[in-house]
């Protein structure tokens, strides 16, 4: 219903409370709070079409993104600050690399990540599902294994969700990493790490 699209720097909190029928696209960078307590809106969020870093090796976005966010989807092609989407309860997003304490708290929604996660990921984290790409399988030691399993994807329900969500990140950023995923899904699948919460798994099972 309402699409925006704005250039340069979101300061802090851009995107907050951001609700359904709203997407927020944003071709620059962004600081901390970025889309916290988004419920139901759409954010999009890519470097410069014309700047000359690699957006995967560049953090431009903060800290503490999608805090308390409890339904929507976004798509972040950079790198993102610490503690990205705690306290998350519903969002579904797609992100290159996330740093420390990722996930944390979070009770809710579906995070893929494409890159790099840094230490302490998904402490504390008791319901939704997140899924890490680790191509060179080292990535394992940097979860916070407390109260979450770490599985493979192996139903067709896990592997269409996590696909169809890149393929939307692809839509929206031209990510040529993520592209290089999905054209090759058949082997890249087998190397993304789903991290799930036992009690949550174990609600699941018990449905």
């Amino acid at each position: 219903t309402i699409y925006i699209k704005a250039d340069g720097t979101g300061g802090q909190s851009f995107g907050a409370f951001v609700n359904s029928g709203i997407t927020f696209e944003l071709e620059g960078d962004a600081n901390d709070y970025f889309g916290k307590g988004l419920c139901g809106g759409k954010l999009i969020l890519y470097p410069p079409t014309n700047s000359t870093f690699e957006a995967n090796e560049t953090v431009i976005l903060g800290n503490v993104a999608f805090y308390g966010a409890t339904s929507g989807e976004a798509y972040i092609y950079v790198l993102a600050g610490e503690r990205f989407c705690v306290r998350n309860s519903g969002v579904n997003v797609v992100v290159g690399a996330v740093g420390d304490h990722g996930c944390e708290y979070m009770t809710g929604g579906r995070v893929v990540i494409l890159e790099d996660i840094g230490k302490n990921f998904a402490a504390g984290m008791s319901g939704g599902i997140a899924y890490i790409y680790d191509k060179e399988d080292k990535l394992s030691h940097r979860i916070n294994t407390e109260m979450v399993d770490l599985d493979r994807i192996e139903t067709e329900a896990d592997s269409n969700e996590v696909k169809k969500m890149i393929e939307n990140y692809i839509k929206y950023t031209d990510s040529k990493e993520a592209d290089a995923i999905s054209s090759d899904w058949k082997n890249a699948k087998e190397k993304f790490i789903k991290v799930m919460p036992r009690d949550y798994k174990r609600v699941l099972q018990s449905r």
